[in-house]
């Protein structure tokens, strides 16, 4: 499938949809999507905002899911298009479609027997499929290469396999290696399941859009109603009994507001508080795995020895693992690396942001070690700059609190140094725990040098 038919399929989409054609910016996202561009690669090329970009990718997304009745996003497009040029070439005759230009017949620009269905995969009507066929991991990244975390993939893996847990949990900082891990996982549990399914949050989908997308997933597109009440089984349950099923759902900090503590769910997104409340308390034989910078305080609440919820908070990678990722970046020095891990504490995203500026610059190690002791390179300051706005104004002024001070520091001087209640900062220091933005040790607490930095240079 050429870019030209890709374009031209789109536009149709686009326009049974909205009544209107592609225009000039959608194309754009649509031509730098299928080439692999990142939203900054094709805000470059048009001179726009990335925030412009993405917002306006977003909102493509959103009419073509709406238009195919199947979940769209920015890493399935080209999968997508391209299984729905292979739904079209099968019924060639009967929708009268000419698949080599994608023209469809008639007045109508509305492509035959699209709306609100998605086009079948080969592997869901296959009679003779083994349970591993069903899989939708067309949404799961391809990241490269990857650093050894056999430790944590070993207690994953033994938490949703031998002890059966409903519900995972991988929390960490941006770039501190969740989703890496979770692709990892994935590829290694996925034979233990009847259904796999992949699912972004980057677009904040309602809760009857989420049901009805694994719905039609785990049923084939079967029509279910799905008008449930509060206090009722959700519909989505009757196939996770039926069927054990892994359930990724990525970025699933995007459910919840911004400026507010964390774990409060964005306006009209409060039901998902009865999926993952069902998800635990319901009896049934399959597994969610969360991934994100924060999870549901339902679940938080919830978890213990004694339920079937797990958390693993991501640390940084060890000392060997993170020297893979300076080596492959073809950093010198080697006697200063030890050093450049310390500081910037094992994580994949920062050493890599480091190690590209070190390179770029043709500078050495020892040179920004000497010259500053944390430096943050511009994409590492937007990536902790997209954390950070998140917070609350309670939790910020905490922050702001921890980051004059060198050593940890009590509860207890915290109030003296600050004006804030002993309520107001208590919850502030258990949220900022939940975002995994303090370090903790007894009633201690202190920030992550490279976040103190941040802070300080606000």
């Amino acid at each position: 499938m050429n870019l030209k038919e890709v374009i031209k399929l789109a536009d149709e989409l686009v326009f049974a949809r909205t009544g209107k054609h592609l225009n000039d910016l959608q194309e754009t996202i649509l031509r730098g999507t299928w080439e692999d561009e990142d939203y900054k690669e094709i805000a470059n090329g048009v001179h726009r905002s990335e925030d412009r970009v993405r917002e306006v990718g977003m909102e493509l997304w959103q009419i073509l899911s709406k238009e195919l009745g199947k979940k769209v996003s920015k890493s399935n497009f080209r999968s997508t298009m391209e299984r729905l040029q292979v739904s079209l070439f099968s019924n060639v005759v009967q929708d009268h479609v000419r698949v080599g230009h994608i023209n469809f017949c008639g007045e109508s620009r509305h492509p035959p027997d699209i709306p609100n269905s998605h086009p079948p995969n080969p592997e869901k009507t296959n009679t003779k499929q083994t349970k591993t066929s069903h899989q939708d991991l067309s949404e799961m990244p391809e990241l490269g290469a990857f650093y050894d975390r056999t430790p944590e993939l070993k207690t994953l893996a033994k938490s949703i396999t031998q002890e059966h847990c409903r519900l995972v949990t991988i929390l960490g900082m941006s770039g501190i290696g969740k989703t890496a891990l979770s692709v990892q996982l994935v590829k290694q549990i996925k034979d233990e399941f009847e259904y796999v399914i992949w699912y972004s949050l980057a677009t904040s989908p309602t809760i009857t859009e989420f049901q009805t997308n694994l719905i039609q997933f785990f049923s084939n597109s079967e029509k279910v109603d799905l008008t449930a009440t509060n206090g009722t089984r959700l519909p989505l349950f009757k196939y996770l009994q039926k069927h054990r099923c892994l359930v990724v759902l990525d970025d699933v900090h995007n459910l919840f507001s911004s400026g507010q503590l964390a774990g409060y769910y964005k306006q009209g997104y409060e039901e998902y508080r009865s999926l993952f409340k069902q998800i635990e308390e319901l009896s049934h034989n399959s597994c969610f795995l969360l991934i994100g910078w924060e999870q549901p305080r339902e679940v938080a609440q919830l978890k213990s020895k004694h339920t079937p919820l797990r958390t693993l908070t991501l640390k940084g990678l060890d000392n060997a693992s993170a020297r893979e990722i300076l080596r492959d970046k073809g950093l010198a020095e080697e006697e200063n690396w030890d050093a450049v891990i310390d500081r910037y504490e094992g994580n994949p995203l920062w050493l890599k942001s480091v190690a590209t500026l070190i390179e770029e610059l043709g500078s050495s190690v020892s040179d920004i070690l000497q010259n500053e002791p944390i430096f943050l390179p511009e994409d590492l300051k937007d990536v902790l700059r997209q954390q950070f706005d998140r917070l609350s104004e309670i939790e910020k002024q905490v922050l702001s609190l921890l980051a004059k001070e060198i050593a940890p520091i009590n509860l207890a001087k915290l109030l003296e140094n600050s004006r804030i209640t002993s309520s107001d900062l208590l919850n502030a220091l258990q949220s900022l725990s939940r975002r995994c933005l303090l370090e903790q040790q007894a009633n201690f607490y202190t920030l992550r040098p490279v976040l103190r930095q941040y802070i300080k240079r606000l």
